[in-house]
């Protein structure tokens, strides 16, 4: 198991997102990015979670909403990776599936494409 603190893996899950290539991040509207250590109703193996309306789903979604929001969950993480190189890839992965979500990707066809 990895060691990091809250602080410095919020630094790195940043980094990451800065490193995601323009055309991915450029059409997220109403999106915030939020780390948590761990997701409340998981057993600690949920890396992240997109909590909010898809883009292909937008018809449903009114003026004034909430912003949808991208979780990344700190521990999981720090569980599963030796070494930051290993967090860092990890991490990557867990941001594009997430945003995937929003695009309307759904989990099979991220499967598909190795992301999953």
């Amino acid at each position: 198991m990895l060691e990091m603190d809250h602080e410095s893996f919020e630094r790195l899950v940043v980094e990451e997102l800065d490193r995601l290539p323009d055309d991915m991040v450029d059409g997220l509207d109403n999106v915030v990015f939020v780390v948590e250590d761990r997701s409340d109703e998981d057993r600690g193996e949920l890396f992240g979670l997109y909590d909010g309306w898809a883009l292909t789903e937008r018809d449903r979604y009114g003026g004034g909403e909430l912003p949808d929001r991208i979780v990344v969950y700190r521990e999981p993480h720090l569980n599963a990776c030796a070494d930051e190189e290993e967090l860092r890839d990890e991490v990557h992965t867990t941001l594009v599936h997430e945003i995937a979500h929003f695009y309307g990707i759904d989990d099979a066809r991220l499967h598909e494409l190795g992301w999953a």
